[in-house]
């Protein structure tokens, strides 16, 4: 991260295993609300986003499930690693976020955690989930996609 850059931007971790099993349809950024030494932990990359996801609950969003591994110097200040974080939304986002959810087979993911000007913020994305064929049919582009690459760098040589 750079200190001349105004939007410096460091890349913490991101949930891989979300752009396998859900389309995502739109994506929007959150800040997140933590406490103690969850930062510092964060910024060492302990975030696991195994079974996470957000649910609208009372007007506000709140992520469920993100695993943020204790600091290891934090002694009786850590925090419980599993417990439910608020995220940082806009009224009119938390309502169009809402209005998602409630169709049928929507799902609020977290995708990526990363470091905006020196906060952490969680990318979100709106998704829908992949059935077989879908994942199938993901398998063939990305395939189809290399050997087209491949095959224009061998024409250029």
């Amino acid at each position: 991260m750079s200190s001349s850059n105004g939007n410096a931007f460091k890349k913490i971790a991101s949930n891989r295993r979300a752009f396998h099993d859900y389309m995502v349809l739109e994506r929007l950024e959150a800040g997140i609300e933590l406490r103690g030494t969850e930062v510092k932990s964060i910024r060492q990359g302990h975030v696991s986003f195994t079974g996470s996801f957000a649910a609208v609950e009372g007007g506000e969003v709140w992520i469920q499930n993100l695993h943020i591994t204790p600091y290891d110097f934090g002694n009786r200040f850590n925090h419980d690693p599993l417990r439910p974080r608020r995220l940082l939304l806009h009224r009119r986002e938390i309502l169009k976020v809402k209005a998602h959810i409630d169709q049928k087979g929507h799902a609020l993911i977290p995708l990526s955690v990363y470091l905006k000007r020196g906060r952490v913020k969680i990318e979100l994305g709106i998704c829908k989930g992949k059935g077989h064929q879908d994942k199938r049919e993901t398998l063939k582009r990305r395939t189809a996609d290399m050997e087209a690459r491949r095959a224009m760098a061998a024409h250029r040589r």
